[in-house]
């Protein structure tokens, strides 16, 4: 569960290193994020060499979350941190990095970023 000003991990290679929240996408009274939720962050720290820079806008995917989600078959999943993927844009759901860190949740893919999911080490 992410909420406004929340900080993120950057789970890619796009040169990013942490983000901050200032947007979910989903409606006016959206609240709070969920794995597989679009958020509009801001650069906080960025690699001097990286294709992203600091205090630019860019639209995250969330791929994990500290907070448990429980899925239809009962079973929770649940992150040791906050981690996001910067993608270009919502229409074409692509990532803007090349490689993808550590385990994605399955929403991820079910929600449509089936190229994240592909590009990712383990699909939680």
């Amino acid at each position: 569960m992410i909420q406004h000003r929340s900080i993120l991990r950057s789970a890619d290679n796009s040169g990013a290193k942490s983000l901050m929240v200032i947007q979910i996408y989903g409606g006016s009274k959206r609240n709070f994020g969920f794995l597989g939720d679009v958020l509009n962050c801001v650069v906080k720290e960025a690699s001097f060499s990286g294709q992203v820079k600091a205090k630019e806008m860019v639209k995250v995917v969330l791929v994990r979350a500290r907070k448990e989600h429980k899925r239809k078959d009962g079973s929770y999943v649940r992150f040791s941190e906050n981690a996001g993927v910067v993608i270009d844009n919502m229409k074409d759901k692509n990532p803007r990095a090349t490689r993808i860190f550590g385990p994605v949740a399955r929403e991820v893919k079910d929600r449509g970023f089936a190229k994240i999911a592909s590009m990712a080490i383990e699909v939680v």
